[in-house]
């Protein structure tokens, strides 16, 4: 066998943004899924809505963080807050009518159902920037949840989530270190 310098050269692609954790109670990013009220993905056709002033066949234009009521909502990446919002302005739902406007990692993005620390300025990642508001009060029996909607309601935000609880950490004992030389004894057969 011969001894064998392989230089292992590693090309960083930069991937898609990605939502850090939002909530101190979800640090997986886990999306609501279904429960008595509907499913908490983009594009999804809101017919409970019918019954409650929403309107028929509404479609949900963001995707829900499941989130319990009273949680810490945290900046998913180093952000810039432009604001506060109005979800509702419906005395009915007062106690979750707020939200934010966010910035960040070149995206605009909403977050309702959250009551906002302070409605400008930067916050770095991982920090709060709010409380979740009682959805219970609202709607009992729902999955609590941050709904996330992008400024441009016609993009999806579901792309920018994956389960964080699934992201493969590297190990330096079993993965390659970039930067570094590498020895491997390869085999040689010749015909």
């Amino acid at each position: 066998m011969r001894r064998i310098l392989v230089l292992l050269a590693v090309v960083w692609m930069c991937d898609a943004v990605k939502f850090g954790q939002l909530c101190s109670d979800n640090v997986c990013n886990t999306q609501s899924t279904s429960d008595s009220w509907g499913e908490g993905h983009y594009g999804q056709l809101l017919t409970v809505g019918c019954l409650l002033d929403f309107g028929c066949g509404i479609l949900h234009k963001g995707v829900d963080i499941e989130c319990s009521d009273g949680s810490d909502v945290l900046a998913p990446f180093d952000v810039t807050i432009k604001g506060s919002l109005i979800v509702y302005n419906d005395p009915n739902k007062k106690a979750i009518d707020e939200g934010i406007n966010l910035s960040g990692e070149g995206l605009c993005f909403k977050l309702f159902y959250v009551k906002p620390i302070k409605t400008s300025g930067t916050v770095d990642k991982g920090e709060k920037i709010g409380t979740m508001l009682p959805m219970q009060s609202v709607y009992q029996g729902i999955t609590s949840h941050i709904h996330v909607q992008m400024c441009n309601r016609s993009e999806d935000p579901t792309e920018y989530f994956s389960d964080l609880c699934q992201t493969r950490v590297p190990s330096e004992e079993t993965e390659l270190i970039p930067g570094r030389f590498w020895w491997f004894d390869l085999p040689h057969y010749y015909a």
